[in-house]
C-alpha cells in the first residue's frame, strides 16, 4: 500500500468527509499552523486563535478516532510555506502519494496546483464534500444568460434539495418572505444571551505573540466565546433553534446598542471551517417549523435558510466564476484610504462606532452592520475596495476570501459593476435611523442634510450619486434618485456637495 500524506487545511475540519471512514497506518493527515495563512492580511487575534484552536481539536479528534496525524504548530513550521512543508515531510517520512481537498480560496488552489504539477509524488485532489452546489454549478445554471440573479439561483437550490418545498411549489406559497423581515428591534422583546464556551487559548495566544504574528482586536482573558469543535458547534445550532429562531427573520436587519448578537445564529465560523454542514444547518430550522409552526413562522425560517442555501452558495459560485479578475475590480475607480478609525472605533458617528467597536471586541458583526454601516460609509466615501477587502478579511472570524471578497467588492461596494447586485447598496441617515437606536444620542443630527453637525451619511449620499452620475444614471433602480436631485434647489445641491467635500477632506476626524 502506498504511503500517503493527506492535507487538511484550517477551513476543512469536516468530520463527515469520506476520507475518515477508513483508517490505515499508511495514510497520514497533515494539519499545520502556517505564517503564510496568518500573514496574507493582518487578522483579528480571535480569528487566528479560533482557527488554531479548532485545528488542534480536530487533530485530537482524528487521532483519538484511530487516524495517524501530524499536527504542526508555528514552532514546527516557522516561516516555511505550505509547499515546502509538504516537500520536507515527504522526504523525511517517505511519502509516495499526496492528496488534498479542493481549497475554497483561489490563492491556495493555485499554490497547490502549481506544486503538484512539479512534484514527483502521485497527487490527487478530491472534493471537500461540504457545499450543496459545485464550483461551476452557478455558471451552468445561468449559461447563455446576461443577468445572474441570486433569487433564481436560490429557487434552483430549493428545487434541487427539496428544502421548504411542497412538491414543485414553495412551502407556504411564496419563495421569499424578505418583505416581512425588515423590522426595527422592539424594545419590549427579550434578547437571549450569547453562548459563551470560555475556550481557553492562552497557549495559542502566547505562541502567536512569541512568533511575532501581527494581529489586532481584543480577546478577554485569552478565552473564546466561539465554538471550536463539532460538539460545541452542534450545541450552538440547537441554541439558535431553541432561543433565537423565533424572532430571527423579523429582526435580522435591526441595528441596536442593546445587544451585539440579538437573534443571529453566530454559526458562520463553525460553518465556514466545516464543523457544520450547510444542509444540517438548513434542515434544523426547517424541521422546527414543520413540527411547531405556531412558534416558528415561515418568514423566520425562510429568511435564515435563504442566507445559507441561497446567498452563501451563490457567493461561492460567483467567486469561482470570476476569480482572479474579481479581486481587482474597481468600477468607480475609488482610491480614498480607509479612515484610521476603522481600526480603533474612535469616531463620533454612533452607528460606525458601535459596529467597529463590537467587531474589535468580538471579531463579529451581522450582515446589516457590514453592508449598511461600515460598507455603506466606505462606498459613499470612495474608499479603495482593496483596503476595505483587507479590513473585512482580517477583522471577522468567519471571513474567508471566497465569501468575503464577493460580499465586499460585489454586494457592499458595487466594485464589480453589477455582477452581484443590481444597484449600489447606499443610504442616507434615514435608513440607519429607521432601523436602529443609534441616532438619538449621536454627535451628528440625522435630520440635517448639511451644516454644523449634519450627519455625514446625508451629504455623502448625494455626493456619491452626483459624482457617479455618468455611471449610474441609466440604472433603472436609481433613476428616481437623479430626478429628486434635479428637483432640488441650486442652494440645496451646493450645500450638500460643499458639506460632503468638507467631510471627505477630513474623514479621519469624523
Amino acid at each position: 500500500m502506498p504511503k500517503t500524506l493527506r492535507l487538511i487545511l484550517g477551513d476543512q475540519l469536516n468530520h463527515q468527509h469520506s476520507w475518515f471512514r477508513k483508517k490505515n497506518d499508511e495514510t497520514v493527515y497533515l494539519i499545520a499552523e502556517m505564517r503564510q495563512e496568518t500573514d496574507y492580511v493582518m487578522h483579528h487575534i480571535q480569528k487566528v486563535a479560533s482557527f488554531f484552536a479548532a485545528m488542534q481539536r480536530f487533530a485530537i479528534h482524528l487521532s483519538e478516532s484511530g487516524h495517524r496525524v501530524i499536527h504542526l504548530s508555528l514552532d514546527d513550521t516557522a516561516n516555511r510555506s505550505l509547499p515546502t512543508i509538504i516537500s520536507d515531510l515527504s522526504k523525511e517520512q517517505g511519502f509516495t502519494h499526496f492528496q488534498y481537498q479542493l481549497p475554497d480560496e483561489y490563492r491556495l488552489d493555485k499554490q497547490l496546483q502549481d506544486w503538484c504539477a512539479e512534484s514527483n509524488l502521485v497527487t490527487e485532489a478530491v472534493d471537500s464534500e461540504h457545499f450543496i452546489s459545485t464550483r461551476n454549478e452557478l455558471a451552468d445554471i445561468f449559461k447563455g444568460k446576461k443577468m445572474f440573479l441570486m433569487e433564481s439561483f436560490y429557487r434552483n437550490m430549493r428545487k434541487k434539495t427539496g428544502v421548504l418545498m411542497h412538491g414543485n411549489e414553495p412551502a407556504a406559497g411564496k419563495w421569499n418572505f424578505d418583505h416581512d423581515n425588515r423590522n426595527k428591534l422592539d424594545s419590549l422583546v427579550a434578547i437571549p444571551k450569547q453562548p459563551d464556551y470560555q475556550n481557553d487559548v492562552s497557549d495559542i495566544c502566547e505562541r502567536i505573540r512569541r512568533h511575532g504574528v501581527k494581529t489586532f482586536g481584543n480577546i478577554q482573558e485569552n478565552k473564546l466565546i466561539w465554538p471550536i469543535d463539532r460538539e460545541q458547534a452542534l450545541s450552538s445550532l440547537q441554541y439558535f433553534i431553541d432561543q433565537r429562531l423565533e424572532h430571527f427573520g423579523t429582526y435580522q436587519d435591526a441595528l441596536s446598542f442593546r445587544d451585539e448578537f440579538m437573534f443571529h445564529s453566530t454559526l458562520s465560523f463553525a460553518l465556514n471551517v466545516k464543523l457544520l454542514q450547510p444542509l444540517e444547518v438548513i434542515r434544523a430550522p426547517e424541521n422546527a417549523w414543520i413540527l411547531n409552526p405556531d412558534k416558528y413562522s415561515i418568514n423566520q425560517v425562510e429568511g435564515f435558510i435563504r442566507q445559507i442555501l441561497g446567498w452563501r452558495e451563490y457567493m461561492r459560485g460567483i467567486y469561482w466564476l470570476h476569480m482572479p479578475a474579481y479581486a481587482e475590480m474597481n468600477f468607480f475607480g475609488h482610491t480614498t484610504p480607509l479612515p484610521a478609525w476603522y481600526w480603533t472605533g474612535k469616531t463620533k458617528m454612533n452607528c460606525l462606532k458601535h459596529a467597529i467597536t463590537q467587531s474589535l471586541d468580538h471579531a463579529y458583526a451581522h450582515h446589516i452592520q457590514r453592508l449598511m454601516v461600515t460598507g455603506n460609509f466606505a462606498l459613499l466615501a470612495g474608499v479603495n475596495p482593496t483596503e476595505l477587502d483587507q479590513w473585512y478579511l482580517g477583522i471577522y472570524i468567519d471571513a474567508l476570501d471566497w465569501v468575503e471578497i464577493t460580499n465586499t467588492r460585489g454586494m457592499s461596494q458595487f466594485a464589480d459593476g453589477g455582477i452581484v447586485g443590481t444597484k449600489p447598496y447606499v443610504s442616507s441617515a434615514a435608513y440607519i435611523h429607521k432601523m436602529s437606536d443609534y441616532c438619538g444620542s449621536c454627535h451628528y443630527d440625522h435630520k440635517k442634510r448639511f451644516g454644523d453637525k449634519s450627519c455625514p451619511f446625508n451629504s455623502l449620499y448625494w455626493h456619491f450619486h452626483a459624482r457617479n452620475r455618468h455611471l449610474l444614471e441609466k440604472n433603472p433602480r436609481i433613476g428616481m434618485m437623479y430626478r429628486t436631485w434635479d428637483n432640488m434647489s441650486q442652494n440645496d445641491r451646493d450645500g450638500l456637495l460643499n458639506q460632503a467635500e468638507l467631510y471627505l477632506n477630513r474623514l479621519d476626524e469624523l
